[in-house]
C-alpha cells in the first residue's frame, strides 16, 4: 500500500509522513520541490502542485490513501481543484483520503464528501507550532508582544495532528468522520509564555498590545484589512471550538494528546539567544 501525502513539507504534512514511516507504510510525498523537501530515509519525493491537476496523475500510480491540504499556489490560496483532484484519485484507485481542514467553506471538503471513497476530516485548532512565530523576538529581546493576552486557546501539538491523520489512512473505523483536535488543556497568550521561559530557562517579558497597537503591527507587516479584521475577531473573541479540549486524540491513538510544556521542550533552543 503506497500513501501519497500533499503538502508534505508543511508543518502537519511532515508530522504525517513521519507517523506513516513509524508505522512502515509506503509513503510518497508531494511537494513542488522535492530537492529542498529533506524527508526522511525511504520518503519517495514527487513534484505536482494541486492548483495543476495535470500534475497530479503520475503521482497517484498505485496509491491506495491520500492525505489532502485545502490551498495551494505560492500564496495559499484555497484550492478550487477539489472535484479533478477527487476524480483523478478515485480512477487511480484510492480507497481512504484525509482533509486537513481550517474549518469554513472548502471545495475540497466538499468534492471529497460527494466522491466515492472514504474520506475523515481533520480539523485542528491553533498549531502549538504557531509559537514559532515568537522565536525571534524571544531570543533577541526577550520579550513577546500580542493583544488579547488573556484569550484562550486549547492548542494542538502538530505531531498529535499526524498521529490522527496516519490512523484514519492505516485503520478502519474512521470513515465519514470529523475530527476536530486539540491539546489537553486551554491555556492563555501568558500561560504559553510562561512555558516556553521554563523551557529555555530564562524569563520572557510580556508586553500586551492595544488592538489599535496590533492592527497598527499587522498592517506594516503587509497584512490586508480582511486578514486584520479576522485576526481581531478571532483573538477577541476566540470560538468556543478552538478553546474547548476535546479527547479526540486519545481516542483515535490511544494515548494521551502531548501538551504545550512538551512540546516547548522539543523546541526550546529556537528561543535561547544565539551565540
Amino acid at each position: 500500500m503506497t500513501i501519497l501525502v500533499t503538502g508534505a513539507t508543511g508543518t502537519v504534512g511532515r508530522q504525517v509522513v513521519a507517523e506513516l514511516v513509524r508505522r512502515g507504510e509506503r509513503v510518497r510525498a508531494l511537494t513542488r520541490d522535492p530537492a529542498q523537501a529533506d524527508l526522511p530515509d525511504g520518503v519517495e519525493t514527487v513534484r505536482a502542485d494541486l492548483t495543476d491537476p495535470a500534475t497530479l496523475s503520475p503521482a497517484l500510480e498505485g496509491v491506495t490513501g491520500l492525505h489532502l491540504i485545502t490551498f495551494g499556489g505560492a500564496y495559499f490560496a484555497p484550492l478550487t481543484t477539489g472535484p479533478e483532484i477527487v476524480a483523478l484519485a478515485s480512477k487511480a484507485g484510492v480507497r481512504r483520503i484525509t482533509v486537513l481542514h481550517g474549518g469554513g467553506p472548502s471545495g475540497v471538503q466538499a468534492a471529497v464528501e460527494a466522491g466515492d471513497m472514504d474520506w475523515t476530516l481533520v480539523m485542528p485548532v491553533e498549531f502549538m507550532a504557531n509559537a514559532l512565530e515568537w522565536a525571534d523576538g524571544i531570543r533577541t529581546r526577550d520579550g513577546v508582544a500580542e493583544p488579547f493576552v488573556d484569550r484562550l486557546s486549547a492548542m494542538v501539538h502538530e505531531a498529535d495532528i499526524g498521529a490522527v491523520a496516519a490512523a484514519a489512512l492505516t485503520e478502519d473505523g474512521h470513515a465519514g468522520r470529523t475530527y476536530t483536535l486539540t491539546g489537553p488543556e486551554t491555556l492563555t497568550v501568558r500561560d504559553k509564555v510562561r512555558t516556553l521561559a521554563a523551557a529555555r530557562g530564562r524569563e520572557i517579558g510580556l508586553t500586551e498590545l492595544t488592538p489599535a497597537q496590533a492592527v497598527e503591527r499587522w498592517q506594516g507587516a503587509g497584512m490586508d484589512r480582511e486578514t486584520v479584521d479576522f485576526l481581531l475577531d478571532v483573538y477577541g473573541n476566540t470560538p468556543e471550538i478552538g478553546r474547548t479540549v476535546v479527547d479526540t486524540v486519545e481516542r483515535v491513538t490511544g494515548r494521551p494528546a502531548r501538551t504545550f510544556a512538551q512540546w516547548a521542550a522539543e523546541h526550546a533552543d529556537a528561543f535561547r539567544p544565539q551565540g
